[in-house]
């Protein structure tokens, strides 16, 4: 399958889905303006002067709009709808697909479909990590809740309860690798492929560090 094909069906625009009622998508297309209007503020003045008022008149919303969509400022710049497609997506895996293949599989397309949706906001969100505390301190929240809502899927490959000790362990294990991948790309001026740092950072959760010859 064509990561990138995969990507555009799979992983497409909440609000192109024909199953979903009107009301539906015109609430995603309200949060979509509201990301977007965010970005392009926070290009042309930088993170801590755009306003959430700024924000509304820009998404031609009112402010309580953008409360009742986004809690916080933050939540506008990291959040998506991504999580319950990569768990869909694991879920449809071949089952005797091994796990580590699967996780591959999920991220690259995820990985596509965000560069292929707006690149330079998956770069934006990464350099904010890095230079403001405040939305790092949510990217944890944030990748905390992905771990909680992958259990299901790791639990069900496995055959284990998803609140049990092991697979609460091995998700946030997960999660930790991904947010470090984040943390490092950013600190490294978004340079280099991400798809190639998510699979080393996979290399490393399934085989361990690599050890020096004698």
């Amino acid at each position: 399958m064509n990561p990138m094909t995969a990507a555009r069906s799979s992983f497409s625009s909440p609000a192109d889905r024909p199953q979903l009622g009107l009301r539906e998508r015109k609430k995603i297309k309200t949060r979509e303006a509201i990301r977007a209007a965010t970005y392009g503020l926070i290009k042309e003045q930088g993170y801590d002067a755009t306003t959430i008022e700024q924000i509304a008149e820009r998404a031609e919303v009112s402010p309580s709009t953008v409360f009742r969509y986004f809690p916080t400022k933050e939540d506008i710049v990291l959040s998506d709808e991504y999580d319950p497609l990569m768990v869909e997506e694991l879920r449809s895996r071949p089952a005797d697909e091994s796990w580590m293949d699967s996780l591959r599989h999920v991220m690259h397309i995820a990985i596509d479909a965000l560069m292929a949706e707006d690149p330079e906001s998956v770069r934006m969100r990464a350099h904010l990590a890095i230079q403001v505390p405040a939305v790092r301190s949510r990217i944890y929240e944030s990748m905390s809740q992905t771990g909680r809502t992958l259990r299901g899927a790791i639990a069900e490959r496995f055959g284990l309860a998803p609140e049990s000790f092991e697979v609460r362990v091995y998700s946030m294990s997960l999660i930790g690798g991904l947010m470090e991948v984040n943390m490092y790309w950013g600190e490294n001026g978004c340079e280099g492929d991400l798809r190639a740092l998510v699979d080393q950072a996979l290399d490393v959760l399934e085989h361990g560090l690599p050890t020096e010859k004698p």
